[in-house]
């Protein structure tokens, strides 16, 4: 399977990155080893998680996602064969979003310890910190970068302002740079990412990898009215969707897939995969069947009229 160069790094990738938002969550570990296996077997190489996830379930503190993929890395002994992208700042009961370098000194070992390797391929500023400055995140990473704990870094829900000033105070103090966005990207949440952000991405050669790339699940096509909702945990995120322009999203989803024999969430998948600018979308899976289908979105190829069927459809 053909690898894509994620930013400026020598970090390539293959064009669908697992989201390990699930394990520990709605994957328990018996089903998260599983759905790895099939992930790696298929050519892919690139976990998502953060070290918050999954802080929000019932009984929950974060660290279980990296806990489960450390595991796995280690009972397989695959180290050599994944990327692994991780997050810090998130709030993990320190009461507010966290890019200080000592939050980030302290929050890499635990990282690390969970995950069980010696050094984080990607490691990704999870919110823009305000109190902050971002001399002092990005000194804290170039401490990182340096003693051979991280390998690369990147940005999660940047907009372009705050990617712009990120990026020119790595020029003007000679620390490193952010080599990757992680925005909030698919056919219905487009504002985010569409527009100055993609450009400076563009022009800044700046991997993109997208999360909430089914809009919650809202893409698969099985939320259809509010009696749908209790499918998932997520149905209180998805009902934002129920409206005009997400059901005509869906009319366009629906006809292309047909015309392909594929479902509706593998078409979502293959027009984000398509966008220019954008190296691979994050899609989870919960069972082995879903993951099947995230596997065939990679090797599907949509025409100029489907992609613009779908675009006229989520303007």
């Amino acid at each position: 399977m053909e690898k894509r160069r994620l930013g400026r790094k020598d970090i390539h990738i293959a064009p669908l990155v697992f989201g390990g938002n699930v394990f520990g969550w709605t994957a328990d570990k018996k089903t998260s080893f599983e759905l790895l296996d099939r992930f790696t077997d298929a050519g892919f190489n690139a976990i998502d998680t953060a070290d918050a996830y999954s802080r929000w379930a019932p009984g929950n503190e974060g660290g279980e996602s990296e806990t489960i993929i450390g595991e796995w890395i280690k009972s397989r002994n695959a180290r050599d064969k994944v990327v692994v992208i991780t997050k810090v700042g998130s709030d993990m009961g320190q009461g507010k979003k966290d890019l200080s370098a000592a939050y980030i000194a302290k929050a890499v070992e635990a990282s690390l310890k969970r995950l069980q390797i010696d050094a984080i391929d990607l490691y990704l500023s999870h919110w823009h910190d305000p109190d902050t400055p971002y001399e002092e995140t990005l000194g804290a990473y170039q401490k990182l970068l340096r003693e051979g704990k991280i390998k690369s870094i990147g940005a999660s829900n940047f907009d372009a302002d705050q990617l712009r000033a990120a990026i020119d105070v790595s020029e003007t103090k000679d620390l490193p740079r952010y080599n990757v966005l992680q925005p909030q990207y698919n056919l219905y949440d487009r504002g985010e990412f569409d527009g100055r952000l993609r450009e400076l991405c563009i022009a800044e050669n700046i991997g993109v990898i997208t999360y909430f790339s089914l809009a919650r699940g809202f893409l698969s096509g099985k939320y259809r009215s509010e009696a749908d909702l209790n499918k998932s945990p997520r149905g209180d995120g998805i009902k934002e969707y129920l409206n005009p322009r997400g059901f005509r999203i869906l009319a366009a989803l629906d006809a292309v897939s047909a015309r392909h024999n594929a479902k509706q969430a593998e078409v979502a998948l293959a027009w984000i995969m398509q966008r220019r600018g954008v190296t691979a979308p994050i899609a989870s899976a919960t069972s082995l069947q879903q993951l099947e289908s995230l596997i065939r979105a990679a090797a599907l190829r949509l025409d100029n009229d489907d992609v613009a069927e779908l675009d006229k459809a989520s303007t």
